[in-house]
């Protein structure tokens, strides 16, 4: 299968750190690329990670014609404009979850997409991609707990940093955006099926005009997901799915380290059973799935379809919040 050369808009800082690396180990991938608004920044990013070529500016980059695929790390509110501008390069796009500010954004990249089906678009969930998830799935879906009646997801971390992106309004900040968005993903996935309707509520810092923590209700009609979601507290995630025969316990949900194997405890008549996973690197499987899709015609984990059925959620939660009502999807 051809390697994909890859180009990297931005040098933000999970890029840098997690996925960039994590990529570089992937199968028929190479980080060919890597831009940002400052020429030093990108010249010490390409230097410190071994990536063969750097540019001063995301539109030069997107002229290499060298490039097949980018993956796209910025601020949230650039998502749609970059992604959009990528494909008219043609280029493929991994974008970072959530793919925009709200559906009405992500619809622009689902029509650019439609206009250039030739090439691949897909959000960045890249906790889909670790193999403790199709354990969940499985067992859920084979009738091991039963029906699902409750879901609980929780995410949060502390970060009181002004200077930071998730704490600056008008560019996607807010713990909703950032974190909440895996607890709705992950809840919608084990469920099956999209919720009736949805309820939150909000802390809105009166520093940073972001929402800090987010709590909500997703209804299912005969079962509900609830979570919490934060970036003022204490760093920690978890998630528990009760059905009518039993339960499943995943410790931590949405980024298990890459050096120690996951667990998953299923709870049926009072009996664990402890399932435990190889030790991967999520970031670098996505990037291999990525590749097979685009080299093999493999079928995307995350279509557009499923990308704005989870900003529809996002933005009903909300509204919600907003207008303190249930708000219908």
């Amino acid at each position: 299968m051809k390697t994909i050369r890859w180009g990297i808009l931005s040098t933000a800082k999970i890029g840098i750190e997690q996925v960039i690396p994590a990529m570089q180990q992937a199968r028929h991938t190479q980080v060919y690329a890597i831009a940002s608004r400052g020429a030093e920044r990108a010249e010490k990013a390409a230097r410190d990670l071994k990536i063969p070529k750097h540019y001063a500016s995301y539109e030069a980059l997107l002229e290499d014609p060298e490039i097949d695929a980018i993956y796209n790390p910025l601020p949230n509110h650039l998502h749609v404009d970059w992604s959009v501008k990528a494909l008219e390069a043609g280029k493929h796009v991994l974008c970072e979850k959530p793919i925009g500010m709200d559906t009405e954004d992500a619809r622009r990249l689902q029509k650019a997409a439609a206009d250039h089906p030739d090439l691949v678009v897909m959000e960045a969930f890249m906790y889909r991609y670790h193999p403790q998830w199709p354990i969940v799935i499985d067992a859920i879906r084979k009738g091991e707990i039963g029906q699902i009646k409750d879901i609980q997801a929780h995410f949060t971390y502390y970060n009181d940093n002004p200077e930071n992106i998730r704490n600056k309004p008008g560019i996607g900040g807010g713990g909703l955006l950032d974190i909440g968005c895996y607890c709705v993903s992950s809840t919608r996935w084990a469920f099956g099926r999209e919720p009736k309707r949805v309820s939150a509520t909000q802390v809105i810092d009166p520093r940073f005009g972001v929402d800090t923590l987010t709590s909500g209700i997703l209804d299912f009609g005969d079962g509900f997901g609830t979570f919490s979601c934060s970036t003022l507290a204490d760093a920690w995630q978890g998630m528990v799915i009760t059905g009518t025969k039993g339960r499943i316990r995943v410790p931590i949900p949405y980024n298990p380290q890459p050096h120690e194997p996951a667990r998953i405890h299923v709870i049926t008549g009072g009996k664990e059973k402890v399932h435990e996973t190889e030790m991967v690197n999520q970031f670098t499987l996505q990037a291999e799935h990525f590749a097979r899709v685009i080299g093999e015609g493999a079928r995307p984990h995350i279509s557009m379809d499923e990308t704005i059925a989870n900003m529809k959620v996002l933005d009903a939660l909300a509204k919600s919040a907003e207008i303190r009502e249930w708000v219908d999807i």
